[in-house]
């Protein structure tokens, strides 16, 4: 996992380490926002003291921004400016473009009747500039963001030795302010850059968008075409069909976008900090380290606060891993369907996204900053090829009959060996799997021993390593 959730980041990615204005600190003032040290038996009062002064003084460089009256881990009113001033000027939606965005998806859904069985998702089809984008999106990305920020900044105050925690006494609620700007200020900075270049309120595989309500981004469909030589308006037809097949699976599979945005939050519940590594710096702290920001960079960059990977977080980032990439291959299966013999260029335009998913997307980038996944194109390849061997053999019915229970759907190691889980749904004879309870029982009791055989094992290997 080569980015960090919320501020992690190796010093080598982070664009903003040279400021001098700022030291480093997007909001002014030297230091960064959790700069205490924690553990330790030499507890000094007066430690605490110059700690508080330091970190008084970078909270007289914030402005207004403090007094937002925003709560919660994260600051979602600097996260929202912060991309607004990075996006800019925007180009308005003209009637031309609500008028072909409503053309294309009219077209789409007409020609994805005859490709899957889930009907028609969306009740409106809309055109967004990126400043629509980031309105309509913002309360799924607090679902998404929340359970991380609030785990990784309970740390902090953990961190603290229990004598600082009880004489710092109110700074502590500041201190959860400052991390709730942090975390803000790292989501607006992403979400601006993502808000400019996503194609549809789907692009990145999420749910983000009103329920219903389906979005292309003109804008960035236009920057898209660019490069293809396919004709603007297949383009926006194309791009209309994933989204509208994207629409149909998340309102008519029930339990799928709960099960997405759970997942993020078991992930989340798996982190935890090397307070090990915390104590040991504790020995040898010096409180000038608080005042120096080059001695605070190095400190940051030893690794002491960084969370730890659990076998219970790789768990939950592998099964969400898998999910999002059985919905990106299923899409892309049902698109190919509805549109292949309509439009000759659906299979370059295809291969197009999975090259910008390969070579590390903003969707992609964005997700993995914030959330810690990173989601590989691999995945996608396989679970679309694995659906559409499953539509060749099975059907259209069964294979959107497996959306109908979670415990029906391919894992990881089906992605990687998909021939028994088609073989398991065709049956090969007059009954299937699927048309069987019983066998279905089975199934899922095997995965679920197959699933704690492999934790064990990761449990084992994380012992190994510890030796």
């Amino acid at each position: 996992m080569s980015n960090m959730p919320f501020g992690f980041s190796n010093s080598d990615d982070d664009p903003d380490r040279d400021k001098n204005a700022s030291g480093g600190n997007p909001f002014g003032g030297g230091q960064m926002p959790f700069g205490f040290g924690a553990g330790g038996d030499s507890f000094d009062p007066a430690q605490l003291g110059q700690m508080l002064t330091q970190f008084g003084q970078m909270l007289s460089g914030m402005g207004s921004s403090m007094g937002s009256g925003q709560s919660g881990p994260v600051n979602y009113d600097i996260a929202t400016k912060l991309a607004r001033q990075q996006i800019g000027s925007v180009t308005p939606i003209t009637e031309g473009n609500v008028k072909a965005v409503a053309d294309a998806a009219h077209l789409a859904e007409l020609w994805l009747d005859a490709a899957t069985t889930l009907p028609a998702g969306a009740t409106r089809t809309l055109a967004w500039t990126p400043n629509d984008w980031i309105d309509n999106t913002i309360d799924r990305w607090k679902r998404l963001c929340d359970p991380v920020a609030e785990k990784v900044s309970g740390m902090w105050v953990q961190g603290l030795p229990e004598e600082a925690q009880q004489m710092a006494g109110p700074m502590l609620g500041m201190l959860g302010q400052m991390g709730g700007l942090a975390f803000g200020s790292q989501l607006g900075q992403a979400l601006g850059q993502l808000s400019s270049e996503v194609l549809s309120s789907t692009d990145i595989g999420l749910p983000l968008g009103p329920e219903g309500t389906a979005a292309l981004l003109p804008a960035a469909v236009a920057a898209f075409s660019e490069g293809l030589e396919q004709p603007h308006q297949e383009v926006l037809v194309f791009l209309a069909a994933r989204e509208a097949a994207h629409q149909r699976l998340y309102s008519h599979v029930p339990w799928l976008r709960q099960r997405v945005l759970s997942t993020v939050e078991e992930y989340a519940r798996g982190i935890t900090m090397d307070f090990s590594a915390m104590e040991e710096f504790a020995k040898d702290f010096d409180p000038s380290t608080l005042s120096d920001p080059s001695k605070l960079e190095a400190l940051m960059q030893q690794g002491t606060f960084e969370p730890q990977n659990t076998p219970e977080q790789k768990a939950a980032l592998e099964r969400l891993e898998t999910l999002l990439a059985l919905v990106e291959g299923w899409v892309e299966t049902v698109v190919t369907d509805a549109l292949g013999e309509r439009l000759p260029g659906v299979a370059a335009m295809s291969e197009t996204l999975r090259r910008r998913r390969a070579t590390g997307g903003p969707a992609e980038q964005t997700f993995a900053t914030l959330v810690g996944l990173e989601l590989r194109p691999r995945k996608v390849r396989e679970a679309a090829g694995l659906w559409r061997t499953l539509t060749d053999d099975a059907g259209i019915d069964a294979r959107d009959g497996v959306w109908s229970h979670p415990d029906l759907l391919p894992d990881s190691s089906d992605l990687d060996a998909p021939t028994s889980f088609v073989q398991g749904i065709v049956g090969g004879g007059e009954k299937s799997d699927f048309d069987d309870p019983i066998a279905q029982l089975e199934a899922i009791e095997a995965k679920e021993r197959a699933a704690e055989a492999a934790m064990d094992k990761a449990r084992e290997d994380d012992e190994d390593t510890d030796k």
